[in-house]
């Protein structure tokens, strides 16, 4: 009998020698006459136990990790592909601490499934939402999504409902479905590990996406950094075409929905929908003016959803177990659950999906571990690059989009950098300075001109000089960007400035802490 061997196709994992174990279990396997399937499946996020293998037993599936080429030989002896002792021997996998208090339900299938292999995919409960949004009316289809409360999982946290149900009504000879695949904020993964690890769920909310509003083009917008997403990407919709889930007749119905996939060329700015549009169109990434908001005159002038991978990855599960469903989980106006994406300074480095509601300290130390360094964790970073540094007397702050904004701060994309008590905040706060001046589309000039005279002035501050007059020079920049920014790339880089002084003004030289801005 054939026993099933899972080593992780994640680029993370990949990074770590995964290609090479998988191909010295085989090798191992072969020399030993033992008949394996070997299968490459997605992370399950526990990364610092990467390269992760698994092997199915009776029991269930044992882990073993992080496992290097060098150990695959000694797994063998110790008859591992039966779940036998061994120092890697981690036990079940859905008995790890890490794994076992997540809710995971846009990562449901996520390192359990052959990520390409539909048939995989359809023994897991994929493609039932579409199914049922086959046999519904569009605005139902539309009431579903708006039901489960979810919002925007790229950032600026937009109930999507409404969103689809403004292109819905907005008539059109044709609309666009974009998937924003531009994940460029630091800290953050899980955009990749769905689209390496379960494509077709994106696929399939895409699919749903189009049927609700009306279109029958998508587009995946994906950073030109994520090789092996656009080879797993691709291969998915050419199977999902040869399947009838993608073409000009969805299983028959006479509905249709095309899909492809388009690099981007490496822009942060990009990750901003209208300047995304741009770049689709064959121009320079420059934002836009709105309105037009993109949803009445978005790519090419067509009503145009444009939502990011999180988001339309978790639609297939709302329309196959419904609105109400998804609903359940969260606290407040954030409904479902969030991936979020461990970083930085923590031991347990990963991603975790969990209903709103958990708080940030239990979040950097029941699931991170506390700092990898053992020093104290001083500050952490939530919303990429332009996310506030929170100090430790906001760790109790729950994971939720207003009681984030009530403390001027963003959940953004999910992504938790932490430092410990080494970092030096002003560094910090001058590299965010530094970031939106490389990352400007120049098209306006407070973010143009106004990030570079921040680098600048920071430059001064962090070398002492007229603290009386720079700082609060440094703090009136920061206004005129926040209010004057054509987009979120000037008007949230006060957002780490202010909050690392605010919050940690010893390290600008300041001896009282300033008020919150």
């Amino acid at each position: 009998m054939s026993i099933t061997v899972y080593v992780p196709c994640d680029s993370g994992a990949i990074s770590l020698g995964a290609d090479r174990i998988a191909a010295t279990i085989a090798q191992q396997a072969q020399q030993r006459g033992l008949e394996i399937t070997l299968v490459r499946n997605g992370s399950r996020g526990m990364y610092w136990l990467e390269p992760m293998v698994e092997v199915a037993t009776e029991q269930g599936r044992v882990a073993f990790g992080p496992v290097q080429a060098g150990d695959v030989a000694g797994l063998f002896d110790a008859d591992f592909i039966s779940g036998g002792s061994h120092p890697l021997n981690l036990g079940l996998t859905e008995e790890l601490d890490y794994f076992k208090k997540q809710q995971r339900l846009t990562f449901a299938r996520v390192g359990i499934t052959d990520p390409i292999n539909l048939d995989d995919y359809l023994a897991n409960d994929g493609y039932r939402g579409l199914n049922n949004a086959l046999a519904m009316a569009q605005a139902d289809i539309v009431k579903a999504v708006t039901d489960s409360g979810l919002r925007g999982r790229g950032g600026a946290a937009f109930p999507t409902g409404i969103k689809w149900n403004t292109v819905l009504n907005t008539p059109s000879a044709q609309k666009y479905i974009i998937c924003n695949a531009d994940e460029g904020d630091s800290g953050t993964f899980s955009d990749r590990m769905v689209m390496e690890g379960d494509p077709f769920v994106l696929i399939e909310g895409m699919t749903i996406a189009g049927l609700a509003v009306g279109a029958t083009q998508g587009y995946i917008y994906l950073r030109v950094e994520y090789p092996h997403a656009h080879k797993a990407l691709n291969a998915a919709i050419e199977k999902a075409y040869q399947a009838g889930y993608l073409g000009d007749n969805l299983l028959g119905s006479g509905k249709a929905f095309h899909l492809e996939v388009r690099l981007g060329a490496g822009a942060y700015v990009c990750g901003e929908e209208t300047s995304l549009m741009e770049s689709l169109e064959g121009k320079r990434g420059l934002v836009r003016f709105k309105p037009p908001l993109p949803a009445i005159k978005g790519l090419f002038g067509q009503p145009t959803v444009v939502n990011n991978v999180i988001s339309l990855a978790s639609v297939p599960i709302i329309l196959d177990k419904g609105g109400d469903y998804y609903r359940d989980f969260g606290m407040g106006r954030s409904r479902g659950t969030l991936p979020l994406q461990l970083a930085g300074n923590l031991k347990h480095t990963g991603l975790v999906e969990i209903a709103f509601g958990l708080t940030l300290r239990e979040l950097l130390y029941d699931f991170g571990g506390g700092s990898a360094s053992g020093k104290p964790i001083k500050a952490v970073q939530v919303g990429g690059p332009l996310g506030a540094y929170l100090p430790e007397s906001q760790f109790d702050t729950p994971l939720d989009y207003e009681a984030f904004a009530a403390i001027w701060a963003v959940l953004g994309h999910g992504g938790v950098v932490a430092f410990d008590d080494t970092a030096d905040m002003a560094a910090m706060a001058k590299y965010s300075m530094e970031f939106c001046a490389i990352e400007s589309c120049g098209k306006c000039t407070p973010c143009r001109i106004g990030s570079t005279r921040g680098y600048e002035l920071m430059d001064e501050i962090m070398q002492g000089q007229d603290l009386d007059k720079n700082i609060p020079l440094l703090r009136s920049l920061c206004d005129t960007l926040l209010n004057g920014s054509l987009c979120a790339l000037g008007g949230m880089t006060p957002y780490p400035v202010l909050s690392a002084l605010n919050h940690f003004p010893e390290d600008f030289g300041v001896n009282e802490k300033a008020n919150v801005a």
